[in-house]
């Protein structure tokens, strides 16, 4: 017999999802990789302060730390990073987050750093055995007050673990363009694949992909562009074992898998192309740290990949049954969510989740079809009693269109509502804004939903997954489109008597930010919002944000300073007069992608207007947060101020917020 429920107005339900349970107890679980049959992964560990610490799993399954504690692997290329550790025979290559120098590891040795003390930062490694050096993506900030130049570099390994080994400059192998990524060598040794783009374009607007050879000295003979072009986005160039060159590439509107059929032919200017999975579906995704994977090699000339079809992720098993020619066998499996898939050829090592269990490294056995959870992203166990299953919705929006997002209901089995009360909404914007959200469980989604707070989290239009024509509903209206689209779904939610619209908030970070204080200042539709690190000066980021992003509103507003007043018609900041509802600001002091100034000058313009504001902000974070105690505090200050808004009275005991120009709280 079930327990009777107790009856308590939405937002005030006490939930087993507590704040400081999600902050000290989630991992921040990064790529993976094999050395021979020993997995090895990143953990980032806000107990640690942050710290990315790499993990071996081995052979036995016992998991350790593979490096002392005093290291951080982690690297800062694009500010982003990623791959920023590589492994050969048990001699572990990476970058420390400290000095962004690359260290190396050998087997029964301590840490020591095979690149000089400079202002280069190293990621996306590759390893040239045989000429015994590592090439990788370079980022140069030797320069003070001017743009950093990106470039290949090569790093001599032949001598490291010498009693005399001294750490040398390295050489620039290529430059010429704005970003580089994916350095990828053949097995043979005899070529190397990369990724080069321009400004203005980001990497899912248009890369080319070039094929290099090497005489007998390691020096480049030829240079030659085989894919890609300022409208076309190649993805993760990779080699299978018998030397075919595998990648991403969206000419036809969809990221598919090709290969190229001969590399000495694309060399000699033949280059021949075929699809490998000619679908409409996305087998890449929006490159915004280095090392997203969406493919891996297997043994027998076989193929494990992951792809995005109608906005589901689905794992496959790619087969060549003749030469050149393809077929795939869809998995069936418990997750919906797969990154950073990689391989050894007999075992499959990636970051996998679904709806009601924490994201967690995996590995799978394409042979048996069998799943094995290696590490999870959080240890707490949670009575699905407590968890809300995500509902896609299709909605209409501007033009006659329709876009997508996944709603969840309030849901708490020991409360419901008193009759007659509808949930407050939180609509969720995230972040890139190329970016996409997901059905994977986010306990800081049923954080809100088991305390009684419904939440919409919007794939607006631009979001990834849906093909390059949705992605680019966002060109040139950035701040428009996406704004939108957050609104309608929370006035569909409201015309289908799920939601009230008298209470309904929007949440976001970074861009998501944006488009949040865009919503909250040019629409009526929100009573309350939050801004984790957004933008509130849309030109300002033009000029005060770093390299990589740097140009990306020539694509998302238009170019700028032609169109310079367009950027400030699309800036919230100018039009503070509009805004007519609280808001509370989340800052890292140190995030060079959206500097601190920004989130101040919000601040700023509301307390000159009387209205209720409030601001935290961290020593020591950059652009999102990392520490354990700053997670906790967002949360449950975020929580706190919309209770003081909306009227609801939270069940826990948490830090309060001091809210400027807040005189009474509000009531329902």
């Amino acid at each position: 017999m079930n327990a009777a429920k107790t009856r308590s107005p939405y937002g005030s339900w006490k939930s087993p999802i507590s704040a400081d349970t999600i902050a000290s107890n989630s991992l921040r679980l990064g790529e993976v990789a094999f050395d021979g049959d020993e997995m090895y992964f990143l953990e980032g560990r806000p107990s640690e302060g942050g710290r990315q610490a790499l993990v071996r799993r081995r052979k036995d399954g016992k998991l350790e730390d593979a490096l002392p504690k005093d290291f951080n692997v982690r690297n800062l290329v694009h500010e982003y990073g990623g791959i920023s550790f590589m492994i050969e025979n048990g001699t572990i290559y990476f970058v420390n987050f400290k000095d962004q120098r690359i260290y190396v590891q050998q087997q029964g040795s301590e840490p020591i750093a095979i690149t000089p003390e400079n202002k280069l930062r190293y990621a996306d490694m590759t390893l040239d055995r045989q000429r015994k050096r590592i090439i990788c993506v370079g980022e140069s900030h030797a320069k003070e007050g001017v743009e950093p130049e990106n470039m290949l570099v090569s790093i001599d390994v032949s001598n490291v673990g010498d009693k005399n080994f001294q750490p040398a400059e390295p050489d620039t192998i290529v430059s010429g363009y704005d970003f580089y990524a994916c350095p990828r060598m053949s097995p043979d040794g005899n070529f190397l694949a990369y990724l080069g783009w321009r400004h203005p374009n980001m990497p899912w607007d248009g890369t080319d992909l070039h094929l290099v050879s090497f005489d007998k000295k390691g020096t480049i003979k030829n240079d030659v562009v085989i894919a890609g072009g300022i409208e076309e986005s190649v993805f993760q160039p990779g080699w299978s074992a018998d030397g075919k060159l595998f990648f991403v590439n969206d000419p036809t509107g969809w990221w598919n898998l090709y290969v190229l059929e001969n590399a000495d032919d694309a060399i000699a200017g033949k280059t021949k192309i075929h699809p490998v999975a000619n679908m409409s579906a996305e087998f890449g995704m929006p490159l915004w740290v280095f090392g997203m994977t969406t493919y891996a090699f297997l043994d027998g000339g076989r193929m494990i990949c992951q792809y995005n079809e109608d906005g589901v992720c689905k794992l496959g098993i790619i087969s060549e049954n003749s030469p050149l020619k393809f077929t795939m066998e869809t998995i069936p499996c418990e997750f919906t969510n797969f990154w950073y898939i990689t391989s050894n050829g007999k075992q499959v090592g990636m970051q996998a989740g679904n709806h009601s269990t924490p994201t967690a490294i995996v590995k799978f056995d394409p042979a048996s079809k069998k799943f094995e959870t290696v590490q999870k992203s959080n240890s707490i166990t949670i009575d699905p009693g407590y968890l809300a299953k995500p509902q896609v919705i299709e909605f209409p929006t501007e033009g006659g269109l329709t876009a997508y997002a996944y709603f969840y209901a309030p849901t708490n089995k020991d409360f419901e509502s008193p009759q007659g009360e509808l949930p407050p909404l939180l609509v969720k914007s995230h972040g890139g804004p190329t970016g996409s959200t997901s059905s994977v469980l986010s306990l800081g989604i049923q954080y809100w939903t088991s305390r009684g707070i419904a939440v919409v989290d919007v794939d607006y239009g631009g979001s990834t997954g849906y093909g390059r024509e949705y992605r680019n509903r966002l060109k040139f209206n950035w701040g428009v489109v996406d704004m939108h689209d957050c609104a309608n779904a929370a006035r569909y939610l409201v015309k289908k008597g799920l939601v009230d619209g008298d209470r309904l908030a929007i949440t976001g970070g970074s861009a998501g930010g944006y488009t949040t204080l865009c919503a909250l200042t040019f629409l009526d539709d929100f009573k309350a919002g939050a801004s984790h690190f957004g933008i509130g000066d849309v030109e300002a980021l033009c000029a005060d944000t770093h390299k990589f992003e740097s140009r990306y509103g020539d694509y998302l507003v238009g170019p700028y300073p032609e169109m310079k007043q367009l950027y400030i018609e699309r800036s919230p900041i100018h039009y503070t007069e509009k805004l007519n509802c609280p808001v509370i600001f989340f800052q890292g002091l140190e995030d060079a992608v959206v500097p601190p100034s920004q989130a101040e000058a919000m601040v700023s313009a509301l307390k000159k207007k009387g209205l209720p504001v409030a601001y935290i902000a961290y020593e020591g974070e950059q652009h999102g947060f990392r520490k354990a105690e700053n997670i906790k505090r967002t949360i449950e200050g975020e929580f706190y101020f919309y209770s003081r808004i909306f009227g609801y009275k939270p069940a826990d005991d948490t830090e309060l917020v001091e809210i400027e120009n807040l005189t009474v709280s509000a009531s329902h």
